[in-house]
């Protein structure tokens, strides 16, 4: 048998993942990991780039990130879970290749300009400074593909571009050092369901508009509870127009099977059902969707010690395949 093919994805520590998460990432995810080898990496360097004067809940937020990770399916046993700075070769691959990578490449990169663009996003802050890492991201996340060597990048068809720019280096790469060491990795395109915050707005932490892997039945509710429907209903026996719905029947058609969707679509447009209804039906599907999710969540965090063996381990198996990479890179480049 041929060996599996390598991917390698990963995430920001940004603090508990939400519902966009799972099913735009994790889901997929826990389909790939049977099928590939898998390098999933908690990228705590990546956060430092623009929150390196907010480290206070950076390691919880790493923790977090892999409970729910686990809780969600990624199988520690099949996948190799780590953490990017318990990685150091990766530091070392990125120092080579930001010598060979041409400047303007990383200031067309439509990933650093969409981070400039949310950092510098108003008035106050249209004058804020760019560190010298933040720049230096493209890069780091090239380094973090080719530290391993990768085949295969699952994203979705915006995120395209970047995967180009690692492309990109790769060549310059084996140009200047007459190598063809280094696969040239290709994008796994992902169909990402469109699933917004509760107020129709792109869900996100900062938002303060997501609902949580990990929230509770009763915080859950609550938070659908407020969710936007159709904003042209203003009373209960109102005909709804479920194609203006914003939130809710969206939702529906990722939570709810077709006869569901359908029943719901007839009574809300029939005005048989008023939005209150529709989301206390909703939070339900929702809640019984996560169940088993939540409680494999809450049986890891009585279980801490396996946890941190896990990143331990996933980490230190990670960084050995990344040593023999880097030993060879060293043999190409002529270090001494």
């Amino acid at each position: 048998m041929s060996p599996k093919k390598r991917i390698m994805s990963g995430m920001r520590p940004t603090g508990k993942l939400h519902i966009g998460h799972y099913l735009g990432v994790l889901k997929n995810w826990v389909e790939l990991q049977s099928e590939y080898d898998c390098y999933f990496a908690v990228a705590d360097w990546h956060a430092l780039t623009t929150k390196y004067d907010q480290t206070s809940e950076l390691r919880q937020n790493v923790i977090d990130v892999v409970l729910d990770w686990l809780a969600c399916g990624i199988d520690p046993n099949t996948s190799h879970i780590y953490v990017q700075s318990l990685v150091p070769q990766t530091a070392e691959l990125h120092i080579y290749l930001s010598m060979i990578t041409p400047q303007n490449w990383v200031e067309r990169d439509p990933t650093l300009k969409d981070m400039v663009k949310a950092m510098r996003g108003d008035d106050e802050n249209k004058n804020v400074e760019l560190s010298y890492g933040l720049l230096g991201y493209p890069v780091l996340q090239s380094a973090d593909i080719m530290t391993f060597n990768a085949d295969l990048v699952p994203v979705g068809i915006d995120q395209v571009a970047h995967i180009e720019i690692t492309r990109d280096i790769v060549r310059r790469f084996h140009h200047i050092y007459k190598t063809n060491f280094f696969n040239e990795p290709v994008p796994k395109l992902t169909q990402i369901p469109m699933l917004k915050g509760i107020d129709g707005q792109k869900m996100g932490k900062s938002f303060n508009n997501d609902i949580k892997i990990s929230d509770d039945e009763n915080t859950t509710t609550k938070k659908i509870l407020k969710g936007i429907t159709d904003r042209n209903r203003i009373k209960r026996d109102d005909p709804g127009q479920t194609d203006n719905c914003e939130v809710i029947y969206p939702y529906y058609k990722i939570f709810a099977d077709e006869a569901t969707c359908a029943i719901v679509k007839e009574e809300c447009e029939s005005a048989k059902r008023g939005c209150a209804d529709c989301k206390k039906q909703l939070a339900e599907l929702v809640n019984e969707h996560f169940r088993p999710i939540r409680a494999k969540r809450t049986e890891l965090e009585n279980n801490m010690d396996y946890v941190h063996k896990i990143i331990k381990e996933g980490s230190e198996r990670a960084a050995a395949q990344a040593q023999v990479t880097l030993d060879e890179v060293r043999k190409i480049v002529k270090m001494y």
